[in-house]
């Protein structure tokens, strides 16, 4: 049974650490294809988060957030594997991050197109 959950943590944390991995070959000076795709989502959140809330979002480079997010994807994966409790809080804080930028239901009704689409893309449906 051990070696069943050892190969389970493997093939779960086998999805961060390759994107991770993926992400720092292409990161560059400016943060590679992440940061080219991250930018006008995290536009429209920290706008969303300011007119909504109230709150000020402080300035990030998008650049460093990609590598905030290669760190946590990469350590927090490793860390799952050998079965540290440290590991899986750290996944589940980039994911607690990554989510509401990158998919931001907020904007569309349930009723539109984009929603859907969205909503499908999130849940990796695929239809066909």
């Amino acid at each position: 049974m051990a070696f069943t959950s050892f190969l389970g943590r493997v093939l779960f944390a086998s999805v961060f650490i390759l994107s991770a991995y993926q992400e720092f070959n292409e990161f560059g000076v400016d943060g590679g294809p992440a940061a080219k795709a991250l930018k006008p989502k995290f536009g429209v959140f920290t706008s969303h988060v300011q007119s909504h809330a109230g709150i000020q979002v402080p300035e990030i480079e998008i650049k460093h957030l990609v590598s905030a997010a290669i760190f946590l994807k990469g350590t927090g994966g490793i860390l799952f594997i050998i079965g540290s409790s440290l590991g899986a809080y750290l996944l589940i804080i980039h994911q607690l991050i990554a989510i509401p930028i990158l998919y931001d239901f907020y904007n569309y009704d349930s009723e539109e197109k984009e929603f859907n689409q969205l909503f499908i893309k999130f849940t990796q449906v695929r239809f066909s």
